[in-house]
């Protein structure tokens, strides 16, 4: 299929941490190893079956200037904004928030015990849509499409297109693929590509190796490989099969400027959505 398979350039193993109120969680993008992956900005995993490392959840906290994506696993997670926007994140469903010009949010646990499991990827927006409005995509988990994988296995295709289908999410000014790829033991799989995106490969379950003329690099659980330039991802999972997630984008290609929640392109601009916030124009 691939004329070139591209190579694996940097493999980041996850940082354990906590954010919002405490939620303990696995950072693979956003760190000192990797500060971002144009146009990715964060990836996080957070999985516990124990109440105390999730319960405390995300109280209010704003966004400006990109998007977060929120893809459930296991567990329930109640969405809230300042706008009245309200929304039930079951396992299986997605999120795709455009912050735009400013949102006031709370993500908190809908469940007081169990297994809470989920990502949440960060995604930079061009200067000319940083102030746009703000929106949702929200998707069921019957929403999402599911095709076989050729070699065995299966792909929930959450953006961009893969087997011929094409996922969920739409309109997105990055032209993001993000697949979740469940495959047997030594299945490969084999996924196109555009040369100039950017794409990485987070391993949650299992493990792979990512193949490239005739040589392969061995991927583990809770770590994103940083793929090379290239026109597909070849993988071939190991013994004990793999679940991966695949993201690729295109680059936003412009300066980066963060502070917490605010992702803009100057420091004046995080200047302003500071005192922005702070004077409640985020909420009005």
């Amino acid at each position: 299929m691939s004329t070139h398979p591209r190579r694996v350039r940097q493999i980041v193993r996850g940082l354990d941490t906590s954010d919002g109120a405490g939620v303990r969680l696995r950072r693979s993008l956003g760190i000192p190893e990797l500060e971002m992956l144009d146009p990715f900005l964060l990836l996080d995993e957070f999985k516990s079956d124990q109440s105390d490392d999730y319960i405390a959840g995300f109280p209010d906290h704003p966004h400006r200037g990109f998007e977060t994506v929120t893809y459930m696993l296991a567990g329930s997670m109640e969405h809230r904004d300042h706008h009245g926007h309200q929304g039930n994140l079951v396992a299986g469903s997605v999120q795709w928030m455009t912050a735009g010009r400013g949102i006031v949010h709370s993500e908190m646990p809908r469940q007081s015990e169990g297994l809470m499991w989920g990502f949440q990827l960060w995604v930079n927006l061009p200067a000319r849509d940083k102030m746009c409005a703000p929106r949702y995509q929200e998707f069921p988990p019957d929403a999402i499409p599911e095709v076989e994988a050729p070699g065995g296995g299966r792909i929930k295709v959450i953006a961009g297109e893969a087997g011929g289908v094409t996922g969920a999410v739409a309109g997105i000014v990055t032209r993001p693929l993000y697949l979740d790829v469940a495959l047997p033991a030594s299945a490969r799989f084999e996924q196109a590509l555009p040369e100039g995106h950017s794409a990485g490969l987070y391993v949650f379950e299992g493990g792979c190796e990512a193949l490239s003329g005739g040589g392969a690099a061995e991927v583990e659980a809770g770590c994103l490989a940083v793929l090379e330039h290239g026109d597909a991802v070849e993988v071939q999972a190991g013994a004990a099969g793999a679940r991966f997630l695949l993201l690729a984008a295109e680059p936003v290609g412009e300066p980066v400027a963060r502070y917490g929640p605010f992702v803009m392109n100057t420091r004046e601009e995080i200047q302003q959505a500071v005192r922005d916030y702070q004077n409640g124009k985020f909420t009005g």
